[in-house]
């Protein structure tokens, strides 16, 4: 036989349970106190093989981020080859009033701005939309495959893709033999200037879509099959699903890659630009990358190259903490 609770009894347990629920609340919160309250030289001490593989990545930053930004210096300085690397004299806003009354400057502030924005409205969402389609594949072979046809342009040379551009696009090129064969007239692509930016949007989405699906694959994965399972049981198709629970589940993601892209908007392919363009191209291809190379590093212009570099640098912050704000505030998801 049982023993059935009497009233008497019921008062004494519950008063026990209780009492036994705040010394598990007390016994947490201590440990969690004694966690919070061990010394930093302990952790160091008992983890130091952990802390050691942060040496040679906060060197890099070091040496290669930090340390070269005490030469914007020589933005407000004249620099002069041979004399000190600081700069010989103060010349102040100088050089940002000569780029700022410069044309030529806000001619290739327009080509980066157009590149950038482009490259944002077209080449950002080809890595989703591929990740989508591939979610939705149901044979895995074909899945594998197609994922391996499409990371592979990812791991060549831009100077092989860029070899490869001139070959298909040049007189003479595997493109203008089909125009030829269809009895149309080549097209000199390469020197054209309202060609330059097709070829260069092309190529970059071709170059990284496939690998910009790997992060969105992984975000997948973590969705709750469940999710869908109710989603179906309401009566949604694969069409809402995708638009009521995948896109909602990779939204953290899109948005963190979304505010990285936006703070490195000014900085449009360098090495890329100055494969592809020639003094024809100028007009649409002339980025302020090129630019400054021209400047300063062909004409020795440091200065004046310096202070363009670091007006650009400004931008990139502003936009990347404007995004950040904005996305926290809308979206409720950010950087930081």
């Amino acid at each position: 036989m049982t023993a059935q609770p009497t009233e008497a009894t019921l008062p004494a347990a519950a008063e026990l349970s209780s009492s036994t629920a705040k010394l598990k609340r007390r016994g947490r919160g201590n440990s969690e106190n004694d966690r919070a309250k061990v010394p930093w030289r302990t952790t160091l001490r008992r983890d130091w093989q952990l802390y050691s593989l942060l040496v040679l990545p906060l060197l890099f930053l070091l040496v290669f981020k930090y340390l070269p930004m005490f030469g914007n210096i020589i933005a407000f300085r004249r620099f002069r080859p041979g004399g000190s690397i600081f700069g010989d004299e103060w010349v102040g806003f100088k050089y940002f009033e000569m780029f700022i009354n410069d044309g030529k400057f806000w001619q290739v502030f327009q080509n980066t701005v157009i590149l950038g924005g482009l490259s944002l409205l077209i080449v950002f969402p080809m890595p989703i939309i591929l990740a989508l389609l591939l979610n939705e594949l149901r044979s895995p072979k074909f899945k594998k495959l197609v994922q391996t046809v499409s990371y592979l342009p990812h791991f060549m040379s831009i100077v092989i893709v860029a070899g490869m551009i001139f070959q298909l696009f040049s007189m003479q090129g595997t493109i203008n033999q089909i125009v030829e064969a269809v009895g149309g007239d080549p097209v000199s692509f390469m020197q054209r200037p309202d060609w330059f930016r097709t070829i260069y949007i092309g190529s970059e989405a071709w170059q990284t879509v496939g690998w910009g699906t790997i992060l969105y694959l992984a975000a997948l994965t973590q969705i709750d099959a469940s999710l869908y399972e109710a989603a179906r049981i309401d009566g949604a198709n694969r069409w809402k699903q995708t638009w009521h629970v995948t896109l909602p589940g990779i939204r953290g993601t899109m948005v963190t890659l979304l505010i990285l892209n936006i703070g490195s908007f000014m900085a449009v392919g360098f090495e890329k630009v100055l494969l592809l363009y020639n003094p024809l191209t100028y007009p649409t291809a002339d980025v302020i990358s090129t630019y400054l190379y021209r400047i300063g590093i062909v004409s020795s212009n440091f200065s004046y190259a310096t202070a363009i570099g670091l007006f650009e640098s400004l931008i990139g912050l502003t936009l990347i903490l404007s995004a950040n704000a904005i996305s926290r505030r809308l979206v409720g998801t950010s950087l930081w």
